[in-house]
C-alpha cells in the first residue's frame, strides 16, 4: 500500500520512520515546504522528497495520505485530497471548529474514502490496559479519573503554535489528548468548567478542565505547556473497588529538571518516548492501514475526534466565561 506524507515536520518526522519499517507498506513520497525537512524525511523512509505536495500526488499516485500540518491548515488538506479519491490519516486535532471538524467527516464518507484522526493515547500501552481494566469492573464502577500532561512550551520554527488562531492553545493542542481518552472511558460528556492561566510575558500556558459525564462520573483534567523537565503524563482512575495509577516518571531512578538546558537541535514540540520496539504511533498507523485493507471500523472514529473538538471548545467558552458550559450549548 502506497502512503505519502504531506508536512515533515516533529510528527511528519515520526511518521516517515514508523512507516519505513512497517510491512507491505510503502512511503512513495513526502513534501514540506522547506527543502531540508523533506530531505531528511525522505532519508528516514526512503522516499522521494517533494516541496511541492500537488506535484507528489502526481507523480506518486499514492493511496494513502498523511496529512501532519498545522491545525489550521487540516480542514483545506483533508477536502483537497478527500476530492482526490485519497484516503487519509490526519494528526489531531480535526480542526479549530466543530463546523470544520464535521465538514471534513462528512466530504470524507461522501467520497467514499477513509478519514482517521491521530489520537494516538489510545494506542499507548499503560492508557489502553488502564482502559480496558477499568472497563472489565477490575476496579468496580470508575467514577473518578485525574489526568495530567506537562510538556515544554513549543518553540523552533513552528511558531503557528503561539497563535491561537492556528493551533487553539494547550486545550486544543495537548490536552484534548486526555479529552479523548476521558471520553472514550465514561462515554457522554454532560458540562465542562474550565480555567486558563497564561503571562503575557511568559512562554507559558496552564490549564485545568472538570469534565462531568452524563452517567454522573468526573473527570479533572490538566494540560501544561512550559514544564522545564521530561514530557509527562499521569493519570489515576478511581472505582468503587480500586484505583488505577500510572506516571511516566516512575521509569526514572532519578529525576532532576532544569529551567535552561542545552541540549542542541531538538523538536519543536516533545512527545513521549517508548522503550517498546514499535511506539504506539507505529500502531495507531498501522491500525488505520489494517482498517482501510479489510473495511473494519477504527478504535478512534471521525467522529469521535469531532465530538473531542466540541468539547475542546467547550472547555475554551467556559474559561472565557468563568462559567461551566454544557456540550451542545457551544456560542461563537
Amino acid at each position: 500500500m502506497k502512503i505519502a506524507i504531506i508536512g515533515c515536520g516533529t510528527m511528519g518526522m515520526i511518521y516517515a520512520r514508523n512507516l519505513a519499517t512497517m510491512p507491505d507498506v510503502q512511503v512513495c513520497g513526502v513534501a514540506d515546504l522547506i527543502q531540508g525537512r523533506a530531505d531528511r524525511a525522505a532519508q528516514a523512509s526512503g522516499a522521494t522528497a517533494y516541496t511541492d505536495w500537488e506535484e507528489m500526488i502526481k507523480q506518486e499516485q499514492p493511496e494513502i495520505v498523511a496529512v501532519c500540518l498545522p491545525t489550521y491548515l487540516h480542514k483545506t488538506f483533508v477536502l483537497n485530497l478527500a476530492e482526490r479519491g485519497l484516503h487519509v490519516i490526519c494528526e489531531k486535532p480535526a480542526a479549530l471548529t466543530l463546523e470544520d471538524a464535521t465538514e471534513m467527516e462528512t466530504v470524507c464518507r461522501e467520497k467514499g474514502v477513509r478519514l482517521f484522526i491521530g489520537h494516538v493515547v489510545r494506542f499507548f500501552p499503560n492508557y489502553r490496559d488502564a482502559y480496558k481494566n477499568a472497563k472489565s469492573g477490575r476496579i468496580g464502577e470508575a467514577k473518578m479519573a485525574h489526568f495530567k500532561r506537562f510538556g515544554s512550551y513549543p518553540k523552533g520554527v513552528d511558531m503557528w503554535y503561539h497563535d491561537r488562531t492556528k493551533s487553539g492553545g494547550v486545550i486544543m493542542d495537548l490536552m484534548i489528548h486526555d479529552i479523548d481518552f476521558s471520553s472514550w472511558l465514561f462515554g457522554d460528556v454532560e458540562s465542562v468548567y474550565a480555567s486558563i492561566t497564561k503571562p503575557s510575558s511568559s512562554e507559558m500556558e496552564y490549564a485545568q478542565v472538570t469534565m462531568k459525564f452524563v452517567n454522573g462520573a468526573i473527570a479533572n483534567l490538566t494540560g501544561f505547556w512550559g514544564y522545564p523537565g521530561e514530557f509527562t503524563t499521569q493519570f489515576e482512575i478511581s472505582g468503587t473497588d480500586g484505583i488505577i495509577r500510572f506516571d511516566s516518571n516512575q521509569v526514572q531512578s532519578l529525576d532532576v529538571k532544569r529551567v535552561h538546558e542545552s541540549t542542541g537541535e531538538s523538536s519543536a514540540v516533545q512527545v513521549p518516548s517508548s522503550p517498546m520496539v514499535h511506539d504506539a504511533y507505529y500502531h495507531e498507523l498501522q491500525h488505520f492501514i489494517d482498517c482501510i485493507r479489510d473495511g473494519s471500523e477504527p478504535i478512534v472514529s471521525a467522529a469521535d475526534a469531532c465530538r473531542a473538538v466540541e468539547i475542546a471548545l467547550a472547555c475554551e467558552q467556559s474559561a472565557k466565561t468563568g462559567q461551566p458550559v454544557r456540550i451542545g450549548g457551544i456560542t461563537s
